[in-house]
């Protein structure tokens, strides 16, 4: 995913208010604290403001604490706690000789129960927003504090984080979860690459080791003979005894296959650079799912204002149905079937509340931010984005692709992997295996209980060795299996090839056929329009009845949602493609239609 990705969507964006810092969109401006005129949202500004006041007989003063509230994940939120100045005068209420001062209800309209619209959903208390220098406080309950017991506030209400699309994507980073896994394995891979080209190096052992010996005891030329000794030795390295060598533990010691010495680090290369290329793909997986969980978002937004209009058309021609029925123009009937289409629509509207609280939720998941936050879009309505020019081949879109993608690089490396790996058995019965040791030190012992002469010692050990295993059987058996894990490797990347082909091809098409359903449903847009100004200008002129308009109202709904879901599905459509292919973003090849 190249930086050009994240300032060519900035672009995109620049018709709506933007958050945070879109000039750079790297790990620093993440960690970096809110501006004055821009709020990140990877610093969720949370503003709480608790009150707890006491009064002593003596003194009528109230004391103002902070509350501040941490949010769980921690790396990424900043937490700004804020003191509000308190009133001199505020009505105190005395019951049961207790003095308690009351904070009022600050007068603010709030939705009735009846009120299922989008704006009574975002000033309900799931929906409040708290945050600095965006909107004001919302209205504050009723505090009832001691004055001769201190309480602090005991529930603060969650708040809402204004994002748009660079920002969201500018959260996947190296903090994210799924990110950061992959990359720490990447790091992991390149460790075992930094040891297996250090394999040949000799280890260094010190220490020492006392050695005693009592009872029979056969010596070189065949006798047994009765003898207690021991032996102590000190210095680089440790275990020799009697007559022999320091082969149990040299000071310096270097034992490894020389198979391993040349072929293991260029197979620990070959897998540190797969690890790094799926670590690249697990990246622009999450960029995919964050853009498509973002546009999920806008559209359940922009569903549940499709719907609040929807409701005021047809709560006006619900009014003019009862008058008419009132008047005796119309029938009862009418103004029951109108009623019963508001109950629908209210209906309707609890769904698209709940998809605004499931988009957001997920969102926050994809973008790895507390799920408790409400997130707010900061466009203010969905365009068809134009990520690829129309009418592009198939042909050399799959062939960017296969050019770019980073599974396909992983299938490569891994490929290359395996061909080192059957190498490494081929060669292994030609080359040796290899044991140098060194050992200086101290060495001295005796009979019985006797440790004296004791004095310096030098020991230099060089065995090198062919192997055979199983009568040759086994490295046949080796074989064959280092050649099927090449085949393996072979056939999945032939796996991906046709899945990265299946899946641009997939994209393109549907951002071919969803461009036309976007213009069909604009113009269908236009024609409802049409018919519901016509029809309610005719009723107003006193043709007809206001029922005969309520087809009109649900036909513009049907195209207006119509249009707003293909919108949808072509802007994700578009998203997709780019993940096909790579993310090959550059500047300049991104544009918003209006």
């Amino acid at each position: 995913m190249s930086r050009s990705l994240l300032y060519t969507l900035i672009a995109l964006s620049s018709t709506v208010p933007a958050i945070g810092c879109v000039a750079q969109m790297n790990q620093a401006s993440v960690q970096s604290p809110p501006s004055s005129s821009a709020v990140t949202a990877s610093s969720a500004v949370v503003k709480l403001h608790a009150e707890s006041a006491r009064e002593k007989s003596s003194v009528d003063e109230s004391k103002i604490r902070p509350v501040a509230h941490r949010d769980p994940v921690a790396h990424r939120d900043v937490v700004q706690p804020i003191a509000d100045q308190a009133s001199a005068n505020e009505p105190v209420l005395t019951s049961d000789g207790k003095r308690d001062r009351l904070y009022p209800l600050e007068e603010k309209a709030v939705a009735s129960n009846s009120d299922h619209s989008l704006a009574a959903y975002e000033s309900s208390p799931v929906l409040e927003v708290q945050e600095s220098g965006l909107e004001g406080l919302p209205p504050e309950p009723v505090v009832v504090d001691s004055m001769d017991h201190s309480s602090d506030l005991a529930m603060v209400p969650p708040h809402t984080v204004q994002m748009n699309l660079p920002t969201a994507l500018a959260m996947i980073d190296s903090q994210h979860p799924a990110v950061g896994l992959a990359q720490w394995r990447t790091r992991e891979a390149y460790a075992a690459l930094d040891q297996a080209n250090v394999l040949w190096l000799p280890s260094i052992q010190a220490g020492f080791s006392f050695h005693r010996h009592d009872g029979n005891y056969q010596s070189s030329n065949g006798d047994i003979v009765d003898v207690n000794r021991n032996s102590f030795q000190y210095g680089l390295g440790a275990g020799a005894t009697g007559a022999g060598t320091t082969n149990t533990r040299p000071g310096l010691v270097a034992q490894f296959h020389m198979a391993d010495a040349i072929f293991q680090p260029k197979i620990a290369e070959k897998t540190a650079w797969a690890r790094g290329h799926a670590a690249s793909s697990v990246l622009n997986q999450q960029l995919l799912q964050a853009a498509t969980a973002y546009t999920e978002l806008l559209e359940a937004y922009q569903d549940a204002r499709v719907l609040e209009e929807s409701r005021e058309r047809v709560r006006e021609l619900a009014g003019i149905t009862s008058d008419f029925a009132a008047a005796g123009q119309g029938m009862l009937a009418d103004a029951d079937r109108m009623q019963t289409e508001l109950r629908l629509i209210d209906s309707r509207l609890v769904g698209g509340q709940e998809r605004v609280a499931v988009a957001s939720a997920r969102l926050a998941q994809a973008i790895s931010m507390h799920s408790g936050e409400t997130l707010l879009p900061m466009d203010v309505t969905v365009v068809p984005l134009e990520l690829m020019a129309a009418g592009a081949d198939k042909a050399s879109l799959i062939s960017t692709g296969l050019a770019s993608r980073p599974e396909l690089k992983e299938s490569q490396s891994l490929v290359a992997a395996a061909c080192e790996a059957y190498r490494r058995e081929k060669y292994a019965p030609f080359v040796p295996s290899v044991l140098l040791g060194y050992s200086t030190g101290g060495f001295g012992g005796g009979l019985g209980n006797d440790l004296d002469d004791v004095d310096g010692r030098y020991d230099f050990d060089a065995v090198v060795t062919w192997e055979l295993r199983n009568f040759g059987l086994g490295e046949r058996a080796a074989r064959n299996r280092a050649s099927a894990r090449v085949q393996q490797a072979r056939f999945e990347k032939l796996r991906v090839m046709d899945q990265v082909a299946a899946e641009i091809s997939e994209s393109a098409s549907q951002i071919e056929f969803r461009r036309q359903q976007v213009d069909l449903t604009q113009q269908a847009i236009a024609t409802a329009e049409r018919s519901y100004e016509s029809n309610l200008e005719r009723i107003k002129d006193g043709e007809g009845l206001p029922i005969e308009v309520l087809q009109a109202v649900q036909a513009l709904e049907s195209a207006r949602r119509a249009y707003l879901q293909a919108v949808t599905a072509y802007n994700q459509a578009q998203f997709r493609l780019q993940w096909a292919l790579g993310w090959p973003v550059g500047d300049g090849q991104a544009s918003m239609a209006y």
